[in-house]
This record gives structure tokens, C-alpha cells and sequence, in this order.
């Protein structure tokens, strides 16, 4: 049996909300976020699942309303905790959370700690959801380390190529708990680009 996870990475974020919860879609992000209606409408999806934050949350609102069906929150696929401050230098934050996956903030998470919590739900996930196609909006770090939990060369330098692009989705299938292909989709473009990365 095969189970279909659809990561989807949320739409662009108005950065000057510096709340991580709250943070909202720009209205670029609403009008881009239809097009992950568009890519995922015919993909016969049985579940949505998102991440409790705002842009994450509203990045598959239309997916949800389109397909009438609920979105289920999962808190364990939220991003990850950077500090209790806003961080002004984010490239070397990330480079050096990338560089060592133990490393992080006094009040952060560190790499390791996001993809073991990120990697238990999706489990949990595939466990519970047999031969079915889901959908999960969540994060570029969170989904990343996800990624490169089965592709241990997807490192900071992929991550850079990826963290301006929003929304973005990531194709993983697989046989009960073993990944059998990683695929990513950048969505903007028409028709969407399909790169593989398992």
C-alpha cells in the first residue's frame, strides 16, 4: 500500500508581523495560495493537515473549501522555534543550525530536535492513514528537515535555493514508513517544475 504526503510550503508571509502565530498571508501569498488549489485539486486528497500557524493554516484554506474537507491541526509540523527575540542576521542563524543540527538559541530549537518532532507526526500520519493521499501546510525549515531526514545530502545550501520560494510543495511516497521518492514542485511556475530528489 502507498501513502501520498503533499508537503506544502505556506505563501508569502508579511514579515513585519513578527508574531510567529499569527503571522498572515501579503496578498501576494492569498492570490499565490490558489495555486496550490490548482496543483492539488485532482490529486484525489483524503486528508488535510496543517500546521496551527496562521500562513500555514490559510496557504491550504482554498485547497480545504475546494475539496470540502476539515483541516486537521497538527501542532508538531509548526516551524521552528529561532528565540524569544526576532533574529536580524537569519542567514547565520540558519547556516549555523544547518552546520551542526544540535545547535540552537537559549530559548530555540535546534534542527534536531524540529525534524525528530516533524518526523514522529508524519509517521503517526502514515501509520494511521493506509493507501491515502494527504496533505500536510507547513514550513521551509520544518518540511526541510523532514526532507533531509531521507535525503541527508539535502543541506543548507539546498535549503537556500528553496527559502525565497513560496508556496512551494514536496511529493513523498510511500511504502508503510519507507520513503520511496522525494519529489519537489515549484508550484508558480506553469505548468508547475518537477525536480526529484529520491
Amino acid at each position: 500500500m502507498i501513502t501520498t504526503v503533499y508537503l506544502v510550503r505556506h505563501a508569502e508571509p508579511n514579515y513585519h508581523n513578527h508574531d510567529d502565530l499569527t503571522r498572515e498571508l501579503t496578498e501576494k501569498g492569498l492570490k499565490d495560495s490558489l495555486k496550490v488549489t490548482a496543483y492539488l485539486k485532482d490529486k484525489g486528497i483524503n486528508r488535510i493537515y496543517s500546521s496551527p500557524f496562521k500562513r500555514a493554516y490559510d496557504t491550504v484554506k482554498n485547497l480545504a473549501n475546494h475539496l470540502n474537507l476539515p483541516i486537521i491541526l497538527e501542532d508538531d509540523f509548526r516551524e521552528r522555534r529561532i528565540d524569544s527575540v526576532w533574529i536580524e542576521d537569519f542567514n547565520r542563524f540558519a547556516q549555523k543550525q544547518w552546520q551542526d543540527f544540535s545547535y540552537k538559541l537559549s530559548d530555540g530549537e535546534s534542527l534536531a530536535e524540529v525534524q525528530c518532532r516533524n518526523i514522529s507526526a508524519l509517521e503517526k500520519l502514515i501509520t494511521e492513514n493506509p493507501n491515502k493521499n494527504l496533505v500536510i501546510g507547513s514550513h521551509g525549515t520544518a518540511l526541510s528537515t523532514i526532507v533531509n531526514y531521507y535525503q541527508p545530502n539535502f543541506d543548507y545550501t539546498a535549503f537556500s535555493q528553496i527559502r525565497h520560494l513560496f508556496p512551494f510543495v514536496v511529493k513523498l511516497t510511500f511504502s508503510e514508513n519507507i520513503c520511496q521518492s522525494i519529489s519537489f514542485y515549484d508550484i508558480l511556475k506553469e505548468p508547475p517544475h518537477e525536480t526529484s530528489l529520491l
